[in-house]
């Protein structure tokens, strides 16, 4: 089987997985317990919490442990909201987001909060001068993806955190669900002020996310109760969740140049291929993230096309997974002014590490005989 649907969610690696099952028989007492067990567990927790400081190159107490990437975006844009809202009530935002950014969104709008969505153009990708002009004295969130997870726009981090070293009162939040390996360093521009992981996205266990809280910044907590994650999350942590993505996290960057550099030439051998063809359009640029080719061949549905390369033991998405079974159209699509009959025949690949070009090559030719039967079927 080739899987070619790594933005949806990982395969654990191996060790992760011996190490969630070594965790989970071994170090069963709670954290916050005071007896041995308990201590076991907090000394295993703290330290899983010091392996991904370093990794990303901050301080242990910068570090919170969700449950994934929705409750961390749902947790900073709500979180900044509630904890400013006597500063201000203005956010800015894209179009393109994920639904955890943008569901959020709209229930603050509905709770009084005025929200810019700043607009993408072709390419998927904001203008920093939009989103200059859209700042407003009384604006207490940016926060944009850094790689979307539909098409691979990669946003200009860089310069919008050029842009907000102006504004030092303004939250600076980015979903890095899609990023692990994108930019050299995990967080890509130090006025970040949060970013967002998601565990299952880089080989590790679903259920576990994490989220990048710079010292100082405050956020009025989600989820109240016992007083875990030094008050900020309340709920008994997941120590072998928590262990085994430290241990998924490193792996992932150990290797992370080779992986981009693999999914690049994967991506682009595949993407040279499809431009041939005059019935095919492609979304994700060049110059996009290397792990995501998103295209659609016309008048054949996303999910034909899934379930055509299926059957040949292939398996790709209709764009975003977490919206693919809702029938819904892509909404970065839709926002890149892509029209619906293009846009409902969209499908993604996307690589990782494990992927060979010599998958990439049998993708190529059942492609080929897809093309002619759709083809035939279609006259």
């Amino acid at each position: 089987m080739i899987y070619f649907d790594n933005s949806a969610t990982t395969q654990l690696y191996p060790q992760v997985l011996d190490t969630v099952v070594k965790v989970s028989q071994q170090v069963y007492g709670n954290p916050s317990s005071l007896h041995k067990l308990g201590t076991v567990a907090d000394r295993l927790l703290q330290q899983s919490r010091q392996q991904v400081a370093d990794l990303l190159q901050v301080s242990p107490q910068e570090i919170v442990f969700t449950s994934g990437g929705t409750e961390g975006d749902n947790w900073v844009v709500k979180g900044t909201a509630i904890e400013k809202k006597a500063f201000g009530r203005h956010i800015i935002t894209t179009t393109i987001e994920h639904p955890a950014v943008s569901k959020s969104m709209q229930q603050l709008e509905q709770l009084g909060f005025d929200v810019t969505y700043l607009e993408v153009d072709e390419r998927g990708l904001i203008s920093v001068a939009d989103l200059k002009d859209a700042i407003r004295e009384d604006t207490i969130l940016v926060s944009i993806i850094a790689v979307n997870n539909e098409v691979g726009a990669v946003q200009p981090i860089q310069e919008i955190g050029d842009v907000l070293v102006d504004y030092p009162t303004i939250h600076f939040h980015i979903d890095a669900v899609q990023a692990v390996t994108e930019f050299d360093h995990l967080i890509p521009h130090p006025r970040v002020d949060f970013l967002v992981l998601s565990a299952h996205k880089f080989h590790g266990p679903r259920g576990v996310g994490i989220v990048y809280k710079k010292q100082g910044r405050r956020l009025a907590p989600l989820l109240t109760g016992g007083g875990q994650e030094s008050g900020q999350r309340s709920t008994t942590e997941n120590i072998a969740g928590i262990a085994a993505t430290a241990k998924a996290l490193r792996m992932t960057l150990e290797i992370r140049e080779a992986t981009k550099q693999n999914e690049g030439q994967i991506k682009d051998h595949i993407r040279q291929f499809l431009s041939s063809y005059d019935n095919v359009q492609i979304y994700s640029q060049e110059d996009g993230a290397a792990h995501i080719l998103c295209f659609a061949l016309q008048d054949v549905r996303g999910e034909v096309m899934v379930h055509a390369l299926e059957e040949e033991n292939i398996i790709i998405s209709t764009t975003s997974a977490c919206s693919s079974k809702k029938g819904e159209l892509p909404a970065t699509l839709e926002a890149m002014h892509v029209p619906a009959k293009w846009s409902k025949c969209a499908v993604r690949l996307s690589f990782g590490e494990g992927n060979t070009l010599a998958e990439a090559n049998q993708f190529i030719q059942v492609f080929k005989q897809l093309h002619e039967k759709f083809k035939v079927i279609q006259k």
